[in-house]
C-alpha cells in the first residue's frame, strides 16, 4: 500500500495540504504592534507657509477691528450727538473739538507735565502698596496666629473707603506729596492684600501634602508651590490696585494740587474750558488701560508654566 492511500482519513478523502504561495508573492507576515513607527508628519509646503502669513495680517486687521468696533461706534456718538441737538455741545462738545484741544495741550507741554506728576504720585504710591501688601497677605495668609490677630482691624479699615479718609491724610500730612501718595498707598494696598490672602488660603492641598512628603523646607515650599499657585490670583489684585491709583489720584489731586491731570481737569472745569477737561479725562482713561495692558503681559509671563502644562 502506498503512502497516500496510508494517509487518506476515515472518510476516504485525503488531508488537505498547506497551500503554497504564488511564485513572487510572499506570505504577509504579522509584525508586532509595539514596533510599528507613528507616521511621520510632513512638514508644511512653501506654498501652505506662504498661505498662512498672508492670512496673518488680514487676521490680525479682522481681530482688531472687532475689537475697536464698539469703541469707534462710541466716538461716531459723541461725534454726532452734540452736532445733532441731541445734547447741549457747551457741556458735551464734539469728539473733534475734545481731539483739537488735547493736540494743543500736548503741543504747548501742559498734557506732558501733569500727566508726569500723576504717574510719579500714582507709580510710587503703587510701588510702595504692593511691596508691602504682598508680603503681608502670604504672612497672614499662611500663618493662622497673625490671622487671628490681625483679622479684625483689616475688617475695620477694608470697608472704609479711601476717599473718605482724604481730608484726615490732608488734614495729617498736608496738602503735599506726602498726603497724595498716601492715600494711593493705603487705596492699593486692600486689593492686594485680600486677593494675596485668599490666594495662599486657596492653594490645592494635594499640593501641599505632595510638598510636604518630600521633606521640602518652608522657603522651598514658598518658592515651588505657594507662589506659582497663588500668581494668578494675587495679579488679579495687582491689576485692580492699578486702576485704583489712578482714580484715587484723580480725585487727591483735585484738593491743593498745583500739577497733575485731577489738577488739569479741576482748573478746566473752574474756566469753563471744557474741551481741555474731556482731553484730561481721555488721557486718564488712556493710562488706565494700557497700565493694565502691562499687567496682563506681565502676569502671562510670569504663569507661562500653566500654560505649557496644558498644552
Amino acid at each position: 500500500m502506498s503512502l497516500t492511500t496510508r494517509t487518506t482519513t476515515a472518510e476516504g478523502t485525503p488531508p488537505a495540504a498547506p497551500a503554497e504561495p504564488a511564485e513572487g508573492v510572499h506570505a504577509p507576515v504579522a509584525a508586532p504592534v509595539a514596533s510599528a513607527a507613528p507616521p511621520a508628519r510632513r512638514a508644511p509646503s512653501r506654498t501652505a507657509r506662504l498661505r498662512e502669513a498672508a492670512r496673518r495680517p488680514v487676521s490680525l486687521l479682522v481681530t482688531g477691528a472687532t475689537k475697536s468696533a464698539a469703541i469707534a461706534a462710541l466716538l461716531l456718538l459723541w461725534e454726532a450727538a452734540p452736532r445733532l441737538g441731541l445734547v447741549d455741545r457747551t457741556f458735551l462738545p464734539p469728539f473733534s473739538e475734545v481731539a483739537v484741544a488735547w493736540w494743543a495741550l500736548a503741543a504747548d507741554g501742559q498734557l506732558a507735565d501733569n500727566t508726569y506728576a500723576s504717574l510719579v504720585r500714582s507709580f510710587s504710591g503703587f510701588g510702595l502698596a504692593l511691596a508691602v501688601a504682598v508680603p503681608l497677605g502670604l504672612l497672614i495668609g499662611w500663618y493662622r496666629p497673625v490671622a487671628d490677630l490681625l483679622n479684625p482691624l483689616l475688617e475695620v479699615f477694608r470697608n472704609t473707603a479711601a476717599l473718605a479718609l482724604l481730608p484726615v491724610f490732608v488734614l495729617l500730612l498736608g496738602i503735599g506729596e506726602t498726603s497724595k501718595i498716601s492715600i494711593v498707598v493705603y487705596a492699593c494696598a486692600w486689593p492686594i492684600l485680600l486677593n494675596t490672602i485668599s490666594a495662599v488660603r486657596h492653594v490645592d492641598p494635594t499640593l501641599l501634602k505632595l510638598a510636604r512628603s518630600m521633606d521640602l523646607s518652608a522657603p522651598r515650599l514658598f518658592q515651588k508651590v505657594i507662589l506659582p499657585s497663588a500668581v494668578p490670583m494675587i495679579f488679579t489684585g495687582i491689576r485692580l490696585a492699578g486702576a485704583v491709583s489712578i482714580l484715587v489720584l484723580v480725585a487727591a489731586e483735585m484738593i491743593g494740587a498745583k500739577a497733575g491731570l485731577g489738577y488739569l481737569i479741576n482748573a478746566s472745569q473752574y474756566n469753563f474750558a471744557i474741551p481741555q477737561m474731556y482731553a484730561g479725562i481721555i488721557t486718564i482713561s488712556a493710562i488706565g488701560v494700557t497700565v493694565n495692558q502691562l499687567l496682563v503681559a506681565l502676569e502671562r509671563r510670569l504663569s507661562s508654566w500653566r500654560v505649557s502644562a496644558g498644552d
